[in-house]
């Protein structure tokens, strides 16, 4: 079996399921209880907020532990949109599912939402944005990397723009965390969505970034866990485990990109002279690369590579049961024909050289 659909999910870092290991069937205690066998726990939920905010250059008291990237979206906008009276919410055409579902939801309930149409490259540019810019805003959202064409946003550029309206801004890191460099003060965002899994986590774990001085409703009530923003009993071994997998990938952030664009690099070299076109490669993370063979059947090719042992995607796992051409691409005007003969394949650093050529000679074969 050859696995390229890394941006649904990847691989558990065996450095993080053995720390994880200790927290299951050791120091399991509740870390919230006062006697002596929750210290263990308590630390390890120390360390791992510590380990965490050093990745990205924040406070540990920025750091607020969630079931994953999911969770993070649905606190950052609604958190803020039942914070603020008045205003508008405005998020890009192109964000993940939790967020545009999440506005869906607030939009029913009477808030005003307000689409960024991003250029032809997959990018929301300063331009893109400022059209929206106008009357009282509640939070401006814009992904830093997307899920289905892996395309880089000028965060830092539109952040900038944002606060000059006074307004709060949330990028939805989750496919961009442990695989570029991340610094929060840089980028000038006030709240920010990670999900474990999509760096060698374990799943159903995340954090959101939460900038000191950033009012915003919890999303979870209950106890007083997560400095009382967010209530539940912690999942230690999963904490600790996103915490050891984070510092791993960012520890090697240069290398493995470097890894996977020589990964990249032979399928598209073993798939040449079949005609494709390679989506918005001018701002693209590695890792993800969206693929269009005009006038094909990009569901027939997931199924035709899958009785090949290799595993890819058509676009967003979240979203597979929809045969319908992805939101994503249909924001970028897209014809049908080439849409509908999208693929999106994501290759890791646990993929090898050897799978590389044999994803791209699988696809040759398939397509001549």
């Amino acid at each position: 079996m050859i696995y390229a659909d890394n941006a649904a999910t990847t691989k558990l870092d065996i450095e993080a399921f053995e720390a994880m290991k200790v927290y299951l069937l050791n120091d399991y205690a509740n870390s919230s209880q006062p006697y002596s066998f929750s210290r263990a726990a308590k630390k390890a939920l120390k360390n791992a907020r510590q380990t965490i905010a050093e990745c990205i250059n924040a406070e540990p008291e920025e750091i607020f532990f969630t079931s994953g990237g999911s969770e993070s979206d649905n606190w950052a906008i609604k958190g803020i949109a039942q914070h603020e009276n008045s205003g508008k919410i405005v998020v890009s055409a192109i964000e993940h599912h939790a967020i545009l579902r999440g506005c869906a939801e607030l939009e029913r309930a009477g808030n005003k939402i307000e689409y960024i149409k991003p250029n032809s490259d997959g990018i929301v540019t300063a331009g893109c944005l400022a059209t929206h810019i106008s009357g009282k805003i509640k939070l401006v959202s814009v992904m830093l990397v997307n899920n289905e064409l892996g395309t880089v946003q000028p965060i830092k550029e539109l952040s900038a723009i944002v606060h000059e309206q006074g307004t709060i801004f949330h990028t939805d890191a989750v496919q961009a965390m442990g695989h570029i460099k991340i610094d929060v003060k840089d980028l000038g965002v006030d709240l920010l969505s990670a999900s474990a899994h999509k760096f060698n986590g374990p799943k159903g774990i995340g954090f959101l970034y939460i900038k000191k001085g950033t009012s915003i409703r919890p999303l979870i009530n209950g106890g007083d866990q997560e400095f009382r923003q967010r209530a539940g009993t912690e999942n230690i071994a999963s904490i600790v485990g996103m915490a050891v997998a984070l510092k791993n990938n960012c520890d090697h952030i240069e290398a493995n990109s470097l890894y996977i664009k020589k990964l990249e690099g032979i399928v598209l070299e073993e798939i040449k002279g079949i005609d494709f076109v390679l989506n918005c490669d001018k701002e693209r993370k590695p890792g993800i690369m969206s693929i269009s063979f005009p006038g094909r059947d990009g569901e027939q090719l997931l199924h035709r590579l899958d009785l090949k042992g290799i595993m890819i995607s058509t676009g967003a796992a979240c979203d597979s049961v929809n045969t319908q051409i992805s939101h994503v691409l249909s924001a970028l005007d897209m014809d049908e024909s080439v849409a509908k003969g999208t693929i999106r394949i994501s290759l890791s650093k646990d993929n090898t050289e050897d799978e590389a050529h044999r994803i791209g000679q699988a696809l040759y074969e398939i397509l001549q």
